[in-house]
C-alpha cells in the first residue's frame, strides 16, 4: 500500500475509544481471544479496528440456539468476501457505495446479513485548496467531543487459523455542510437506528440506509488539519489538531 494515501471518499478515520468504553457505549461484548487494540489517529485501509456486530449464539456441538448479542471484534478493514480467491480482495473493497449495496455481488449478501457499526473519533477528506497547489485535509468530528458510528458490512473469509474476519464503510452522498469539502461521506448512524441496523431480522436494506439526519450533520466540526495525515506512516493525536492558517471550507461544493 502507498505510503501518501489521500482520501477519496471514507479512506482515513480516528479511533482512540477503548475497548471497555465501547462494550459500554454499544452495550456490546467483547469477542473472545482478542487482543485490544491501541489508540489510532490515523486508520488506514487494511488495518485491525473495532465493529459492533450482532452475533448469533450457538450451543457447545456448534449449532444455532436462536439467540444473539452485540459483539465487539477486532476486523480487517477492506472486505474480503468468502469466495474471494486471497485476502487482498479486501485491499479494493474499503468503502460500500449506499447506491449499489443490494446490486453489487460483493457486498449484496452482506448487506442483507451481516451488517456492523464501524465505531470512529471522526474521519478525514480532502478538497482541492483555493489559491495554493495540492489538497488541503479536514477532520470531521462532533463538535461536543462524542464518537461516530458508521454504517458498515462484515465478513469472513477462510477456515481454521486462516479465518479472516473484516469490514467496509458504507459511503452516501454528502450531506448539509459536508458538501463543501467532498461529494460523498460516511453513513453516520445515530444511536435511535444501531438496532435496526445490526438486527438479524431485518433484510429491506433499502429503509435501512437513509440519509445520515441533518441534525448530526450539524453537529459536525469541519476541521482543517495539516498535511501529515496524508502518510499512512504518521500517528497521534497532534494529526487532529486545528491549522489556525487554514480558513473554514467555502460555501461552494468541491468539484472531483
Amino acid at each position: 500500500m502507498s505510503q501518501q494515501l489521500e482520501a477519496t471518499v471514507c479512506g482515513r478515520y480516528a479511533a482512540s475509544r477503548r475497548p471497555e468504553d465501547l462494550t459500554v457505549e454499544f452495550e456490546a461484548v467483547p469477542a473472545p481471544d482478542q487482543a485490544p487494540l491501541a489508540a489510532d489517529y490515523n486508520v488506514a485501509p487494511t488495518k485491525d479496528v473495532y465493529v459492533v456486530r450482532q452475533a448469533r449464539e450457538r450451543d457447545a456441538e456448534g449449532a444455532p440456539t436462536g439467540a444473539s448479542h452485540r459483539e465487539l471484534r477486532v476486523v480487517r478493514w477492506g472486505l474480503v468476501p468468502s469466495w474471494a480467491k486471497d485476502v487482498s480482495v479486501g485491499n479494493r473493497m474499503l468503502n460500500a457505495r449506499v447506491e449499489s449495496l443490494t446490486s453489487k455481488p460483493a457486498f449484496a449478501k452482506a448487506a442483507r446479513a451481516r451488517r456492523c457499526l464501524v465505531p470512529a473519533d471522526g474521519w478525514y477528506e480532502w478538497s482541492p485548496r483555493e489559491h495554493a497547489p495540492g489538497k488541503q485535509p479536514w477532520y470531521v468530528t462532533p463538535e461536543d467531543g462524542s464518537g461516530l458510528a458508521f454504517a458498515g458490512l462484515w465478513e469472513v473469509w477462510g477456515r481454521g487459523d486462516d479465518r479472516v474476519y473484516s469490514c467496509t464503510v458504507i459511503t452516501a452522498p454528502a450531506v448539509g455542510a459536508l458538501t463543501r469539502i467532498h461529494d460523498r461521506m460516511p453513513l453516520v448512524l445515530p444511536r435511535d437506528r444501531w438496532a435496526d441496523w445490526l438486527d438479524l431480522g431485518r433484510d429491506d436494506v433499502e429503509a435501512l440506509v437513509e440519509p445520515t439526519p441533518p441534525a448530526v450533520v450539524e453537529g459536525l466540526e469541519i476541521r482543517p488539519v495539516g498535511p501529515a495525515v496524508g502518510n499512512v506512516a504518521n500517528g497521534g493525536e497532534q494529526l487532529t489538531a486545528r491549522q489556525e492558517s487554514v480558513a473554514e471550507p467555502a460555501d461552494q461544493p468541491a468539484l472531483f
